[in-house]
């Protein structure tokens, strides 16, 4: 099953691609504002994508549930941190990176965008023929001074309630805690997502996202249909996989190098597309041509017609950590101790310490059954001390005098021998 990563490819772009659809009834500019922040998500889902596909075997996530963590994360950075932040998750509020200065967001707008994107997709969710949510969290350490503006923001826009708990004392049954909350939110699809020792009693915030997604098929594959059939790999070598079949119309593109079919799932809100290189070790290359500009295009030529559709079942779960990825895309502040996320306690004294993800998808004949969560966790960048501290200056020690004005130092020295 390893080499069907080809079928994956752009099933994680479903939710974003319902976006562009979004509700007819809102104004000009708010669907403007919409296209923009999922023109954005689109560029960082496949840039991530390109940095991931190295990765050996299938390969699954939701960069909907990692740009929702971060997004979260976002709201309390500021600085050099904000702006590395921005531009790699291509966030419509960097002047001339992902629009022009002045169609640039402030960030309570792209926030409130996000927000509207969020839901508007868990309303469809909840009304139509299938099943679709998005919930955000936030665990901080029982008594922390988070700003109450921060905690406003996430829960106005993100719906991120923020649930006490103690790191300190209690890291382990934080994490309990927390996983059990992804467990439920995913239909308990994702199990232990943050593994032991990734919080301790340094750590003082987690941001999490959970999305679950399951939907039929608006064309179902009939299961006396399903037959075994081989499957070839890569290096050539065939397996036996279970194939099912249909002959209907669908929405279908063809070039020399490739062929692209959209599944429709029922109400023709979201859609499966599937983009099948036509050598069989074409993957590689073909994955190295997959950009906004190009999927955009491609998605425009597809063709409703009759076509012979064979696909494959298959089921699997992804986990990866995210961290080292985002700093090789230019995320490097936000994990180091120059981070500034000042928006979220007033100080200079959190990062990131870990982004988490884990994915599960289901595809069978009657549709698909997916989920994914994501976890940002957040530590102090130094031990705070415990206690009064002493200052006595029993030895050496140097001293200036300085304009508190201006910053200016006015005189500098030191003590060696105070009596001379």
């Amino acid at each position: 099953m390893k080499s069907i990563k080809c079928v994956l490819i752009l099933a994680v772009v479903m939710a974003t691609t319902a976006d562009c659809q979004s509700a007819k009834k809102t104004t000009a500019s708010e669907k403007t504002d919409k296209q923009l922040v999922a023109a954005g998500n689109n560029e960082f889902a496949l840039e991530l994508y390109a940095k991931l596909r190295s990765t050996e075997g299938n390969l699954f996530f939701s960069p909907y549930s990692i740009s929702s963590a971060l997004a979260m994360t976002y709201c309390g950075a500021r600085g050099r941190t904000e702006t590395e932040m921005a531009t790699v998750l291509h966030l419509p509020t960097v002047p001339g990176k992902t629009v022009a200065a002045k169609d640039t967001f402030a960030q309570m707008r792209f926030h409130s965008t996000f927000g509207n994107i969020i839901k508007d997709l868990n309303s469809r969710g909840e009304k139509g023929g299938y099943e679709l949510r998005i919930a955000n969290a936030l665990w901080g350490q029982k008594g922390y001074a988070f700003l109450e503006e921060f905690l406003e923001l996430i829960e106005t826009n993100y719906g991120g309630q923020l649930n006490e708990v103690n790191f300190v004392r209690a890291a382990e049954t934080a994490r309990k805690t927390i996983n059990k909350w992804v467990e439920k939110k995913t239909n308990d699809k994702i199990k232990n997502l943050i593994q032991k020792d990734v919080l301790d009693s340094m750590t003082r915030l987690v941001l999490t996202n959970a999305i679950y997604f399951k939907g039929n098929w608006a064309r179902q594959f009939k299961k006396d249909k399903t037959k075994d059939a081989p499957f070839t790999l890569v290096d050539g070598k065939k397996v036996d996989i279970a194939i099912m079949n249909q002959t209907a119309e669908f929405g279908y593109l063809e070039t020399g190098s490739f062929q692209g079919l959209e599944l429709p799932y029922v109400d023709d809100e979201l859609s499966m597309i599937i983009l099948l290189p036509k050598e069989i070790d074409g993957l590689d290359e073909f994955e190295k041509t997959l950009t906004v500009e190009n999927l955009s295009k491609w998605l425009g030529k597809l063709y409703k017609r009759e076509v012979v559709v064979s696909v494959p079942k298959f089921k699997m779960t992804s986990q990866f950590g995210l961290a080292s990825v985002l700093k090789s895309m230019g995320m490097t502040d936000a994990f180091s101790s120059n981070a500034n996320f000042s928006g979220i306690n007033g100080r200079r004294n959190l990062f990131i310490s870990a982004v988490i993800h884990k994915a599960y998808v289901d595809v069978n004949e009657e549709g698909t059954e997916a989920a994914a969560a994501t976890a940002v966790t957040m530590k102090l960048t130094s031990v705070m001390p415990s206690r009064i501290p002493i200052f006595r200056a029993d030895h050496p020690f140097l001293f200036l005098i300085r304009d508190n004005h201006s910053g200016s130092i006015l005189f500098i020295g030191r003590v060696m021998n105070p009596n001379g």
